[in-house]
């Protein structure tokens, strides 16, 4: 165990903040720290009670609006702008070594977490921990009821069809790794989330459940607060901006559902071709034992058939354990992002209520309730929040589809390229056969 900076790790996600946006754009950091901060012209509007004409929030982003995380989280966005060229990312966490362990009751697997931070949260160094996939599950569930305004990354299902996938084979285990990676690796590169006391505890604690048993971290005052409105409000409408990124993510969705369908069949079709390959090939081996001349000819094409069903099943299986997982985050993204763009429409159809109810009294100048202001300041977090998110969300989906699509293009060349060579091999054969006649 060293002392020394931690060594880097392959991380995803943006590779320099200058892509990563900050959500109290528009705003200095003096102010965001600690000058007076001016709420947006909307909601100075909306203040002015004394006009009879009410208007309501569009969603707009004033300057100081600090996250909901925890009373540093804004520095540490700040920080994390200052660090524009990412050579100072002090947080490395790795999932690898799945094992197997089998018990009178059950049978699971768990995974080895390896971390390495420089971090003043951290009292070590590097932390080497074991978790299964329930573990993974507690941590996100705190990440919502904690983080109510942030965007948190999906898991991969829990649940497979019993005897259509072996969830103790190497390759589910393989896939479900790599998952498992990119899920904690998609936490860590969060100017918020990895500043998350339940995500520390996830790395470092040996006995995680002494800690699930103690529910030892509550919710925050905006936590609680989203956690417990209820239905009785109605949203008028969303602000246009909102609205466009909920028909986006319907969109998206529909799309990425569609493809993985269709490339699902593909996938099913190759498999059955590849058994068809199989059985073909040996008939042209067999068929040459009765023949003289073409004897040659035949053992070619029989070994051309069997180097073109290898190049298919090696595509097939990194459409398998490549594509398909990355469609399916995807999907799984969009669902996540519609959870949190429903509890900010709650926030601002009770901003609403209340702001309606303040201005129908039979006073000249209402004074403003102090729980119509924390409802402003809860809306305006979600709408900052959610907008940083979702720009950071669409960064790393125009990386990872780039190299997806990159992936996938060459893993196809490849394909063709031996399933030619495989049959151009075999021409010389036929031609030594004429010229011999």
């Amino acid at each position: 165990m060293s002392g020394g900076p931690p060594r880097g790790l392959p991380s995803t996600g943006p590779h320099s903040l200058l892509d990563m946006p900050h959500p109290l754009a528009g705003s200095s950091s003096e102010e965001a720290v600690g000058g007076d901060s001016t709420p947006s012209p909307d909601l100075l509007t909306a203040r002015s009670f004394g006009d009879k004409d009410l208007i309501l929030p569009n969603g707009g982003t004033p300057a100081g609006t600090s996250s909901p995380a925890s009373s540093s989280s804004l520095l540490n966005r700040l920080q994390l702008d200052d660090d524009i060229d990412g050579e100072t990312r002090d947080l490395f966490v790795t999932v690898d070594d799945p094992k197997k362990h089998v018990c009178t009751m059950e049978t699971y697997i768990t995974y080895r977490i390896t971390t390495k931070s420089t971090r003043v949260e951290f009292d070590l160094p590097e932390y080497s921990v074991r978790r299964r996939y329930q573990d993974f599950d507690w941590l996100r569930n705190k990440l919502e009821e904690s983080q109510p305004t942030h965007l948190i990354p999906p898991l991969p299902e829990k649940f497979v069809v019993k005897g259509v996938v072996d969830r103790f084979s190497e390759e589910f285990v393989e896939t479900r790794r790599k998952a498992l990676d990119k899920f904690l690796k998609r936490i860590t590169d969060h100017p918020v989330l990895s500043f998350n006391e339940h995500f520390n505890v996830f790395l470092t604690a040996k006995d995680l459940n002494a800690y699930k048993k103690q529910g030892m971290a509550l919710l925050t005052r905006v936590g609680e607060s989203v956690k417990h409105v209820t239905g009785g409000y109605k949203l008028r409408s969303r602000p246009l901006e909102f609205a466009a990124i909920g028909d986006y993510l319907d969109t998206f969705a529909l799309k990425l559902g569609t493809i993985d369908r269709i490339a699902q069949r593909i996938i099913k079709e190759e498999i059955e071709y590849l058994v068809e390959l199989r059985e073909y090939g040996p008939v042209y081996s067999t068929w040459s034992a009765l023949e003289g001349e073409l004897s040659e000819p035949l053992e070619g094409v029989s070994a051309c058939i069997g180097n073109c069903s290898t190049a298919l099943e090696e595509l097939t299986d990194d459409m398998t354990e490549d594509f398909l997982p990355v469609l399916r985050e995807y999907i799984l993204y969009s669902d996540s992002m519609k959870s949190v763009l429903k509890k900010r429409d709650q926030v601002q159809a009770e901003y609403e209520a209340k702001l309606e109810a303040v201005a129908l009294r039979k006073e000249d100048r209402p004074k403003v309730p102090a729980d119509v202001e924390k409802c402003q300041d809860r809306m305006e977090c979600f709408n900052a929040d959610l907008k940083a998110d979702m720009e950071r969300w669409q960064s790393n989906k125009r990386q990872d589809f780039r190299q997806l699509l990159m992936g996938m293009a060459d893993k196809n060349i490849q394909y063709y390229e031996k399933c030619l060579m495989a049959w151009e091999s075999i021409i010389p054969l036929l031609q030594e056969k004429q010229e011999a006649k």
